[in-house]
This record gives structure tokens, sequence and C-alpha cells, in this order.
């Protein structure tokens, strides 16, 4: 039986919300080994001058504990 642990993560992406997604996960690998999946929980995005200028994900990281 796998023991499994989940975070939840907010990153952003000036680029797209799949992107912000990357940077999520990317950056949760940093710190936290036998990642397994990642759950978009939200999205959103800032607007400037009638423009989205962000990017927004909140992601729940599932991954496996040794």
């Amino acid at each position: 039986m796998a023991v499994m642990k989940v975070i939840e993560v907010l990153a952003n992406s000036n680029k797209s919300w799949e992107e912000a997604t990357r940077k999520a996960v990317k950056h949760a690998a940093k710190s936290v080994k036998n990642i397994k999946s990642v759950f978009v929980q939200s999205q959103s995005a800032v607007v400037n001058e009638n423009a989205i200028t962000e990017f927004r994900v909140n992601v729940k990281i599932t991954f496996e504990v040794n």
C-alpha cells in the first residue's frame, strides 16, 4: 500500500495557465520527491487596461511518501 500526501501550491505566469501549472510542479519538485499528479483546483487572471497580464493557478500536488 502506498502512502500519498497532498500539498496546495499557488503559482502564476504572464503567458498561460498551463505555464503557471508547470511552474508550480517545478517549484514543488525542489523540495518534494515522487510527485505523481497535479490537480488544478482553480484558475484566475489579473486584468489591466482590458488585457490579461497574469494567469494564476491554485493546484493540489500529490506525491508518494516512503
